[in-house]
């Protein structure tokens, strides 16, 4: 295509060690993946705003970053952005065998089974003779946000039938483990590093609680950071409007003003 094509020839213009950009020349993988994660989120939060002129713009930058990486790769005489299409054109083909070939899929359901069985393959294939390490954990990513990464964690391990029988299980797991935080809270001498580890297996827990409910935490807790903002930033409107800043009221009165604004939704 020609837009690509005109995006590449831009890319090589400004890595080009004579000619090119001074930022783009001191960049190499590492450097960009916090600007690939920013760009990753922008999307998100264009497509939460619903606003597709913005997502377009979101996605344009986020591919350039694809564009990016295989420059550099390029120029290790590694691969270019050509192979990072043929390959997820070539995956995209293995893993839908009830598209571009003969097998038969009768829902999304038994389509998610048959995918995740076409990638344990892979990973077998990957990794040779020697299977003794290989776990169907593996290909989690490490860079993910945690919360996204705790629930495909445990999808991988509910698949293999490591899994509460029902929520129930899982209610009574996080009511466990809030004890435990509290216990730890009521020590007398506090040790800082188990009550991080006894959060964090509060945190799990709740995320498997959305799990088994449906719910996608990630998205869930996206949401719920927008209500709260969008709701203290009320609460700040009324603070101001009756003159007194919100850090002078009692908490009394924070929480009357609170729940007047969760009256006003």
């Amino acid at each position: 295509m020609k837009s690509i094509e005109e995006l590449i020839e831009i890319m090589r213009a400004l890595r080009d060690p004579n000619s090119g950009c001074p930022w783009d020349l001191e960049q190499d993988f590492q450097s960009l993946i916090p600007y690939t994660i920013e760009e990753a989120y922008e999307v998100a939060d264009a497509i939460e705003r619903n606003n597709l002129d913005d997502i377009k713009s979101e996605l344009g930058d986020l591919l350039f970053q694809i564009v990016f990486y295989s420059q550099l790769a390029t120029e290790q005489q590694a691969f270019g952005f050509d192979e990072v299409a043929q390959t997820i054109s070539d995956k995209l083909t293995r893993r839908h065998p009830h598209v571009f070939a003969d097998a038969k899929i009768k829902n999304a359901e038994e389509q998610t089974k048959e995918w995740e069985k076409l990638k344990q393959q892979e990973r077998k294939t990957k990794a040779g003779e020697d299977l003794s390490d290989l776990s169907h954990l593996d290909d989690v990513s490490r860079t993910l946000p945690s919360l996204m990464r705790a629930e495909k964690l445990q999808k991988r391990a509910a698949r293999e039938g490591f899994d509460w029988p029902d929520i129930k299980g899982v209610m009574a797991k996080i009511y466990e483990e809030l004890d435990e935080v509290q216990q730890e809270l009521d020590a007398e001498v506090h040790d800082e590093a188990r009550l991080e580890d006894e959060i964090g297996d509060l945190f799990f827990s709740c995320i498997n609680l959305s799990r088994r409910a449906g719910v996608d935490a990630e998205q869930s807790l996206r949401k719920a950071n927008l209500k709260f903002e969008r709701r203290f930033r009320s609460l700040e409107k009324i603070a101001y409007s009756k003159k007194k800043p919100v850090n002078k009221m009692s908490l009394d009165e924070l929480e009357d003003l609170w729940q007047q604004v969760k009256q006003m939704e």
